[in-house]
């Protein structure tokens, strides 16, 4: 660990906090349908958007027709996208390296995957996916599924807004304004960034190169539209990478600034919409405490996974790793020499607590305690900012039961910004929480106990083996897409079980959520008492952080222990080797 690692972490957090309120600010007035400076151009597409596909704006939906709106267009899309990925071979355009059609599970999987922004990819990109699958069918689907979860998230705070209305919204309009006035506009900016940068963004056929070792020898360098995908890959906090290498291809993240571009934007609207937040429901106090307590969570984590990965390998000792400018100390393995230990803890920790996925550096030969913390960055529930809106409303399930705790323990029925929490609020609230990890232990459970469909695809054994099986559903769960790479997972029970782990992950949880949505904006507000308990203070922002900690540990810590923690303890006394 040295003092230019956590100058970088410092700069990233200021940089983060200034972003917060004019991100926030502006999230709050489109999905409000608030003036904003591109009306003038976008408002008339938006209304003929209206028009051409008969939706009427003024139209207030139930949560029912809500989420019914937006499973209807979920699964349409994610039909298309299994569609076009089988029928690729027989699709000329944009196809320069004639890609064949993609396998019957490996398109489930994928198309699965993207719907429900985990990107998760079993598959070599570059040799799988055509440029026309890789735009008509993946990065549409970054922005789609990317405007599900803030559409969802405002939802809820609308919810928790209105009184005695029961309606959340149009799910078209909060969708079409979400893709048309925040996602494109800034990919557009985003992606002439990256080609700026060095990014390539284009339709050429591959390039055949001669080696430097041998002019006999030659290498196929991969290229592509790389930006355009890169962008909204960050914004949307959806991971998926154009390259196999994902975000430590020097196409895809070639220059520090890249890499500092890369870590802001997948923090930025998630962060922002913590202000959204307290703008919309009055209590701009309530928005900052929940900032607090999502940064305070990933602050602990950088440092645990920083002061991890900075240790040498216990077998390493007798080279004295001193470290310098030129050869960082610490676990470099799996690292890219231009980021070194910091920046690769940095990003891992941003990626896993964003459910973004994208990875500067390989999870896998992270030290047992580094990818500890990165895997329990997920397994608490991807509230740590989290994805875009899904990190909002799954932070907000934990503030309704921290509220429920707190008024538990003085007696009285629990307030949350004038809304009596009742027993349905808190059942809709335990089912988005107890479905989490019924699904990763349960799935974990069976694969692990079976030898020719589990175990087989595992590179290592023993410990490591079991961290990889469970990362592997702890990400599709928690929709992050990042894997211990050690697991082959492109398997057909490994395809199929993953795929649907993913839409239950997001759409069974995503229920509950605009249920409780539903339910809130029933409700009266009632006025203040002595006895309700503050939720804008630095008093709720450690409840909550004490509650999303003592969930996530209660619940997974036997398995942590049977994983990373038995493996960090046996590598310290050589019993692994």
């Amino acid at each position: 660990m040295t003092a230019n690692g956590w100058l970088q972490f410092a700069v990233y957090s200021l940089v983060l906090l200034t972003f917060v309120r004019p991100v926030g600010l502006y999230l709050a007035r489109v999905l409000e349908g608030e003036r904003t400076w591109l009306d003038p151009v976008l408002r008339p597409v938006e209304r003929l958007l209206y028009k051409l596909c008969g939706v009427s704006a003024e139209h207030e939906m139930s949560w029912r027709e809500y989420a019914f709106a937006l499973l209807g267009f979920s699964a349409a899309s994610l039909t298309l996208t299994y569609l076009l990925e089988r029928l690729q071979g027989a699709i000329a355009l944009w196809n320069p390296q004639k890609l064949g059609a993609v396998g019957a599970d490996l398109a489930w999987n994928t198309a699965a995957s993207f719907t429900t922004n985990t990107n998760w990819q079993s598959y070599t990109p570059e040799t799988t996916m055509s440029y026309l699958t890789q735009m008509a069918a993946l990065a549409t689907h970054n922005f789609f599924s990317a405007a599900m979860g803030i559409v969802t998230a405002i939802a809820l705070i609308r919810g928790i807004r209105r009184t005695a209305s029961g309606a959340i919204g149009n799910f078209w309009v909060d969708t079409t304004r979400t893709l048309l006035y925040v996602l494109l506009p800034a990919s557009i900016v985003y992606a002439l960034l990256l080609v700026a940068q060095g990014v390539p963004q284009n339709l050429s056929a591959y390039t055949s190169a001669h080696t430097l070792e041998s002019s006999s020898q030659t290498q196929t360098i991969a290229q592509g539209p790389v930006a355009s995908q890169e962008a909204i890959k960050m914004l949307g906090t959806n991971g998926g990478g154009f390259f196999n290498a994902n975000s430590a291809h020097p196409y895809e993240n070639p220059t520090p600034f890249t890499n500092f571009l890369e870590m802001l934007s997948i923090f930025l609207i998630p962060a922002g919409l913590t202000y959204t937040l307290g703008r919309m429901t009055g209590s701009q106090g309530h928005g900052w405490a929940v900032f607090a307590a999502m940064y305070v969570l990933f602050a602990a984590g950088f440092a645990s996974v920083y002061w991890a990965e900075s240790q040498p390998h216990p077998l390493l000792h007798a080279t004295a790793q001193t470290g310098s400018a030129t050869a960082p100390a610490g676990n470099m393995e799996g690292k890219e020499v231009r980021f070194g230990v910091s920046q690769s803890a940095l990003f891992a920790t941003i990626t896993t607590d964003a459910s973004c996925g994208a990875v500067n550096g390989m999870h896998d030969s992270f030290t047992p305690l580094g990818g500890m913390v990165v895997l329990t960055n997920i397994l608490l529930g991807e509230v740590i900012f989290g994805g875009v809106g899904s990190g909002l409303y799954g932070m907000l399930i934990f503030v309704v039961l921290a509220v429920f705790i707190a008024g538990l323990m003085v007696g009285r029925t629990p307030e949350y910004l004038g809304k009596k929490i009742e027993a349905y609020d808190v059942k809709m609230s335990m089912l988005y929480v107890l479905i989490f990890p019924l699904s990763i232990l349960t799935l974990t459970a069976i694969f692990v106990l079976s030898p020719n469909i589990g175990l087989s695809a595992l590179s290592n054994g023993g410990p490591h083996g079991l961290s990889e099986i469970l990362y592997a559903f702890t990400s599709a769960t928690g929709n992050n897409g990042s894997a211990f790479a050690g697991l082959s997972a492109n398997t057909w029970w490994y395809n199929v079980v993953l795929g649907w782990t993913m839409l239950a992950g997001r759409f069974l949880m995503l229920i509950p959520v605009l249920a409780l949505a539903g339910n809130l904006a029933q409700k009266k507000s009632v006025p203040p008492s002595p006895g309700t308990f503050p939720v804008n203070g630095s008093l709720f922002a450690i409840l909550l952080v004490g509650v999303v900690l003592i969930l996530g540990a209660l619940t997974f810590f036997p398995v942590l222990s049977l994983g990373p923690i038995l493996e960090h303890l046996l590598l310290r006394s050589g019993q692994l080797f």
